[in-house]
């Protein structure tokens, strides 16, 4: 299983053996492509070798006329570049490794010893399977890859991790640390990023808590062979909490630093290229004739650029394009210029001019893009974005960003574009150098304003009484569904949440209570984001400073959700709630009170004090009555139901689940879809746990059909797999067991989209069930044959 491929990646052909194919068919050269489309042969053959597998939209329709596209032929290219993209969500600085690289040179003593370390797990294991007891509980192998920025430590990593694919089935993933960001994710945001890529279902991660999401990573990649890349650490402190304890499984880190407060760990210290290396993937990247003379110009080069991997891509893209100078104009011209880049890189390592060389090809607007892009605190940025920090066009933007993409200068995946730091870090200096403060300030609000009022858009498609972007709305960002939304925020979360910080810090603070306002149900969607509690306490802070006694008491209900969904701080969530309570008597809104009530109630339940919780929670049921709110009484007849459960009271929690469903068909036409849909499994599969509680197991499987069938209506197939675990498990001890098999096949059957768990225990019931029914049968066979 790989981390984070599309569902239907393994039925449909990728983008660039289809364009290939095509071209071929059309009798086209690349360049006979290029010049039809007005696409880059660079770019064509790019797609083509799968270096990038998410072309622009633009590029596509521009390739579709240059291919001279139509009917069936067209619909299956625009197919490929769909299923390219992925329009799911992946987690924030996790992702799956990449194929290998055709321009990886060198480092075999390197790549031995990491494809030694890997055989020495698989030797383990076999050892372990002979009996040797000293096997068990084994911790995974860990690397420390470290060097100097630009020196290749990451290639590395995933060429490793590429080349032992075999070696480990159950996931290759690579895992950014953003050690040099000022703003780094937690190791728990970054664990629960590994857990959504490993397909480790929402639900179970919402079961753990906020206090069992170390031990769920950790017990989840106890049972995995997998490699772990953990990319650009910035240090031991962040890297220890990623560590898995045991397992079969394999980490590599890469840092700067040597790590060496990390014990257990095998090192390998990575310096630059030998001149050998160097020119041969300067030759390798130019794809220049092996003649003596040019050898000779390409060897020179290397040196110039430091024999540094980063350095010497830039000049192969630049001999690679075949518009700039032959090898020995271009060796002349980097000579009198190289200089020390900076305490930044081990040595005298020269790279400065080759940046500066390749900054000065760029055309004006691409130059600008690039020095802009140095304003953007997030891992990487949209061309959207990108148009809003320049102030252009986007399909103008889209030619600039390709032009950095083209001379290497930035990285491109699934439409988002991320750049080198050491390369962020000669954009800032540009920045600096050619633009004055105003035009930068100008640049970075321009963004934050689009990142903002996008953000508040595309949350409303889960706010009661909002739903699509409203007309004329024209944000450059396709946001036509709540799906389209919710990825948009989750793919720019790094993005609108630093200028919420900004908004906030600047005293921006209507727009920053309007921001929390939008998103408050969308956060229901991702809870274990992990920013949560800071959106909602700045809100908090904002409205208070605005005077608003009610969007205080709102931001402060919302602050006190985050505690107990988020961190699971229960009696820190009390504290806000009573004062959002007091602000909203205060004020006599009796919305915000009843929202205060809930939340009380609900930290009391978790405190397991049921009575207050129900008094909290029946005064919220009046007061969202009295105001017609019907979300907020949908929800509290659910948590009446929950604490009759959890209480102990079966039949009155069954009778509580029953009203609520009541109340759903009698306020449809008032509730939220995407509420209704999560609330209904909920009560069935509530009332299937009541059932069982009470010995009445034929009506605990009629509820849990129920939810198994809501869950696939509304597409949750995590969900969907734990209820049909729970049911095949009760139909098993109701000796239902040819109904129980079909349930445990049917999880089989739900591929990657399900529970992983789930699906591993199904299939071990399987086969327990056949080892059964051919024992059963062997017995049979027996008494058959016995005399009379």
């Amino acid at each position: 299983m790989t981390a984070v491929e599309p569902v239907n990646a393994e039925t449909q052909p990728a983008f660039g053996s289809v364009l290939r194919e095509l071209r071929l068919a059309a009798s086209l050269t690349l360049e006979g492509l290029a010049e039809a489309s007005g696409v880059s042969v660079r770019g064509i053959g790019d797609l083509e070798r799968g270096r990038r597998t998410a072309p622009q939209r633009r590029t596509v329709a521009a390739l579709a006329r240059g291919l001279g596209l139509s009917g069936p032929g067209l619909q299956r290219f625009l197919d490929a570049a769909r299923a390219g993209r992925d329009d799911g969500y992946t987690p924030v600085g996790v992702r799956a490794v990449p194929r290998g690289s055709s321009d990886f040179v060198g480092r075999e003593h390197e790549l031995t010893r990491l494809t030694e370390l890997a055989v020495s797990l698989a030797g383990r294991r076999v050892r372990g399977g002979e009996g040797d007891a000293s096997t068990a509980g084994a911790p995974p192998v860990v690397v420390a890859v470290s060097g100097a920025p630009g020196v290749g430590k990451t290639t590395l990593a995933l060429e490793a991790a590429h080349r032992l694919a075999g070696r480990f089935p159950d996931g290759q993933i690579v895992v950014d640390m953003r050690g040099l960001d000022e703003e780094a994710p937690t190791p728990v945001e970054l664990m629960l990023g590994v857990l959504r890529a490993l397909r480790v279902a929402d639900r179970e991660v919402l079961n753990a808590g906020p206090q069992g999401h170390v031990h769920l990573y950790r017990q989840t990649l106890a049972q995995r062979r997998f490699v772990l890349v953990l990319d650009n650490a910035r240090d031991e402190a962040q890297v220890r909490p990623l560590l898995p304890g045991v397992g079969e499984g394999m980490v590599i880190v890469t840092s700067r630093r040597m790590l060496t407060g990390l014990e257990g760990v095998h090192r390998i210290p990575l310096d630059n290229l030998s001149a050998s290396e160097a020119t041969a993937l300067l030759t390798r990247l130019a794809g220049t004739e092996s003649s003596r003379a040019a050898a000779a110009e390409l060897r020179r080069i290397a040196l110039l650029c430091g024999c540094l991997p980063l350095a010497l891509h830039l000049a192969g893209h630049w001999l690679a394009t075949g518009r700039t100078w032959p090898g020995a104009d271009l060796a002349d011209r980097l000579a009198p210029t190289a200089e020390p880049w900076g305490s930044m890189v081990a040595g005298d390592v020269r790279v400065s001019a080759t940046f500066d060389l390749s900054y000065r090809q760029l055309s004006e607007p691409a130059g600008r893009m690039f020095r802009r892009l140095a304003l953007v605190t997030g891992p990487d940025i949209s061309a959207a974005g990108a148009a809003r920090l320049c102030g252009q066009p986007l399909f103008d933007a889209e030619d600039c960003l390709e032009e950095l993409v083209e001379a290497g200068l930035l990285a491109v995946e699934r439409d988002r574009y991320r750049m080198h730091d050491l390369l962020r870090i000669h954009a800032g200096n540009k920045l600096r150098a050619e633009e004055n403060a105003g035009s930068t300030a100008r640049a970075r609000k321009a963004l934050h304003d689009w990142l903002l009022s996008t953000a508040i858009v595309a949350g409303r498609w889960y706010e009661p009484g909002f739903g699509a972007p409203p007309d004329g709305w024209d944000g450059d960002v396709d946001l036509s569904t709540a799906d389209k939304g919710r990825a948009w925020l989750q793919d720019e979360s790094a993005n609108w949440l630093s200028a919420l910080r900004a908004a906030a810090a600047e005293g921006r603070d209507a727009t920053v209570v309007d921001v929390a306002e939008a998103l408050h149900w969308f956060s229901d969607q991702w809870i274990f984001w992990g920013h949560w509690p800071e959106v909602f306490a700045l809100a908090a802070g904002s409205a208070e400073r605005t005077g608003d006694a009610v969007a205080h008491a709102t931001q402060l209900n919302y602050l006190a959700w985050a505690r107990l969904a988020c961190e699971g701080r229960y009696r820190d969530s009390l504290v806000h709630s009573h004062r959002a309570l007091a602000l909203a008597r205060d004020a006599d809104d009796k919305r915000q009170q009843a929202w205060a009530h809930f939340y009380i109630a609900w930290a009391h339940r978790k405190l397991a004090q049921y009575g207050t919780a129900a008094d909290h929670m029946s005064r919220a049921g009046r007061h969202f009555e009295g105001v017609g709110d019907a979300e907020g009484g949908l929800t509290a007849r659910h948590g009446i139901a929950l604490i009759l459960s959890e209480s102990g009271h079966g039949e009155e929690a069954i009778a509580a689940f029953h009203r609520a469903l009541e109340y759903i068909e009698r306020e449809r036409d008032r509730l939220e879809p995407h509420a209704v849909d999560f609330a209904r499994i909920g009560l069935h599969s509530g009332m299937a746990y009541c059932f069982e509680q009470l010995g009445r197991a034929a009506e605990a499987v009629l509820q849990l059909r129920i939810a198994v069938d809501l869950s696939g209506r509304s597409n949750n197939i995590g969900v969907q797999s734990r209820e049909l675990y729970r049911l095949g498990t009760l139909l098993l001890s109701m000796k239902r067991s040819a109904e129980a098999r079909a349930v445990f096949a049917r999880i089989v059957t739900l591929g990657s989209a399900a529970d992983p768990q789930c699906a591993r225990d199904a299939a071990v019931r399987l086969d327990a069930l056949d080892a059964d029914e051919t024992a059963a049968r062997g017995l049979s066979l027996v008494e058959t044959d016995q005399p009379c």
